[in-house]
């Protein structure tokens, strides 16, 4: 129960007050957001997909972009296909965004095909992104391209 400014627990009347004031921030925040991103990109921060830090991966990379997220990607490859992906980031949604959607793109395609996976690509699967947050999808690209080439650094040893 929540607690008024003294302390003690808020009536009823003013509970329902509360929790009318946080729904309303809670809608006008979702109403800025529809305003500002796809569907997709809501979706894929709301509800992401391979999210998790891997237990032995056969490659992993992480990097830490400009605006200060970081993004790490692990992967599993078997017979040359990625066979398991998973992400972890401490940024923003558009940064969670586009972490799901790159695991989403990139699992069950060979590898060698999987890095050359473009930041354009990310942007497209997601119906776009504002024009702040198109570092984002680069952040994604970049780590996905040093968890594969940990992975043949790897491999060579």
């Amino acid at each position: 129960m929540a607690k008024n400014r003294e302390g003690a627990d808020l009536t009823s009347e003013e509970d329902a007050r509360f929790d009318k004031v946080v729904n309303d921030i809670q809608a006008a925040i979702e109403k800025e957001a529809e305003i500002l991103y796809s569907k997709k990109v809501i979706m894929e921060a709301n509800t992401p997909q391979n999210v998790g830090r891997m237990a032995k991966p056969d490659g992993a990379g992480a990097i830490t972009g400009p605006c200060g997220d970081t993004m790490e990607f692990y992967l599993k490859v078997k017979d040359r296909i990625i066979d398991q992906i998973s992400f972890y980031t401490d940024g923003c949604g558009t940064t969670t965004a586009c972490g799901s959607m790159t695991t989403k793109l990139v699992k069950g395609m060979d590898f060698q095909e999987a890095i050359t996976l473009t930041n354009q690509d990310i942007i497209k699967a997601l119906d776009g992104l504002p024009e702040e947050s198109l570092h984002c999808a680069k952040l994604a690209v970049d780590t996905l391209q040093k968890a594969i080439r940990n992975y043949l650094d790897g491999k060579e040893e």
